[in-house]
């Protein structure tokens, strides 16, 4: 294959609002109205070529609540153990009569080079540091779920922007929604460059901050980011890195009740968020961010698949 299906879902940059909403619609009418057969006899393949729980396991459940069959396959056990590469893995295992591929690879790029090669759907479930595309699409299912119309917000984005997927779909979701971003980290993870990037149309606009403490206060939501160590961020992080850019208990404490918490997970406790800001369940959004990613992954299923 040399060309694209329109059903692949790879990124949100470039993404219409109506297309994403599309989906987010979706995701909010299987809260009530999921029969279990929508994709009945189906194969999904989940190749996850890096470690993962809430991606994989939400893929996995979403397939199996919609009544498709998960075909589950990591780097460890599998042929890529013995050098195989990706393309030539998900080729092997689309040869195999599977419906659709979610893809999770180390190399940014990695999930479009699969669909470039396949002939059914593929879902970029994280390629490197590139996009994390059903990531933002939950994290936008619960903003809009908190806050209503995203027009006009604004979310900060907060910690190792630089090598975050996560970051980057979320920038590409919000703007397409109306929303303005603050991202905000140390100048090692992030640089000027990210302010070039701006929606076609609208108000919404891209500011870089250093300072957490000047941006906390004026914004509709926080969104905490993980340390990438695995992408040899670790180098970047300073001592003082949860005293400049952690939501600490004290900066918690003065936030607006109205102002929503979020973290893509896992949390490394005590650096990005401390224990008694991530175990307050009213005040953060992170087990509902875990649940919206189970519909919202149904959403995209059937995207993919339609029946």
């Amino acid at each position: 294959m040399d060309s694209l299906d329109a059903r692949d879902l790879l990124g949100l940059e470039g993404m219409a609002a109506a297309e994403i909403q599309a989906i987010l619609d979706r995701a909010r009418s299987l809260k009530t109205s999921c029969r279990g057969d929508e994709l009945n006899g189906r194969v999904v393949a989940n190749i996850f070529f890096e470690n993962s729980t809430r991606t994989r396991c939400s893929f996995e459940v979403a397939a199996v609540q919609l009544g498709a069959h998960p075909l589950n396959l990591s780097a460890t056990g599998s042929s890529a153990a013995k050098g195989e590469s990706l393309v030539d893995t998900a080729n092997n295992i689309e040869a195999m009569g599977v419906d659709a591929l979610v893809v999770r690879t180390g190399a940014s790029g990695g999930a479009a080079l699969v669909a470039k090669a396949s002939g059914i759907p593929v879902i970029n479930a994280g390629d490197g540091r590139h996009e994390h595309p059903t990531q933002a699409l939950l994290d936008l299912f619960v903003l809009q779920e908190r806050l209503g119309s995203l027009e006009g917000r604004r979310v900060a984005i907060v910690g190792d922007i630089l090598n975050s997927r996560v970051a980057r779909s979320n920038l590409h979701g919000l703007l397409a929604m109306g929303a303005s971003v603050v991202l905000v980290g140390p100048p090692t993870l992030l640089d000027s460059s990210f302010e070039s990037i701006h929606p076609t149309g609208g108000n919404a606009t891209v500011e870089v901050s250093h300072d957490l403490d000047g941006v906390l206060e004026g914004v509709d939501a926080v969104m905490m980011l993980r340390i990438q160590r695995e992408r040899a961020s670790g180098g970047a992080i300073s001592s003082d890195y949860r005293r400049l850019y952690g939501l600490t208990a004290q900066r918690a404490r003065r936030m607006r009740p109205e102002q929503l918490i979020l973290h893509p997970g896992p949390v490394n406790r005590g650096v990005e968020m401390d224990a008694s800001v991530l175990d307050d369940l009213d005040k953060n959004a992170v087990l509902e961010q875990v649940t919206a990613g189970v519909l919202v992954r149904k959403a995209v299923l059937m995207r993919a698949i339609p029946v």
